[in-house]
């Protein structure tokens, strides 16, 4: 199996419609902890991959994203995201993390 590293994926997306495909992309490779901030545990490829479709839907001359490495899922990648209020728990790291 692969190894997977867990990233932050954030956004900031000018146009409506952008922001809905590029929100559906990130759907399909990470889980979300706000509407524009995911955890997403990917293999190298995958993150590529996932790069490849953000760009393919993002206007990078005004749009931004995010794609922070947070290490193993297993380890600090838990434990460095730390969320105040409201909100979504972070995936479960027992569990396959492949979204």
């Amino acid at each position: 199996m692969a190894q997977r590293v867990r990233y932050l994926l954030v956004y900031d997306i000018r146009d409506p419609k952008r922001l809905r495909r590029v929100h559906a992309v990130a759907k399909d490779f990470g889980e979300a902890l706000q509407y524009s901030v995911f955890v997403c545990d990917l293999s190298k490829i995958e993150l590529l991959a996932m790069k490849r479709h953000l760009v393919e839907e993002a206007d990078l001359s005004c749009d931004s994203i995010g794609i922070f490495d947070l290490g193993q899922p297993d380890g600090r990648g838990v434990r460095c995201v730390e969320l105040l209020g409201s909100r979504r728990g972070l995936p479960d790291q027992n569990k396959a993390a492949v979204w």
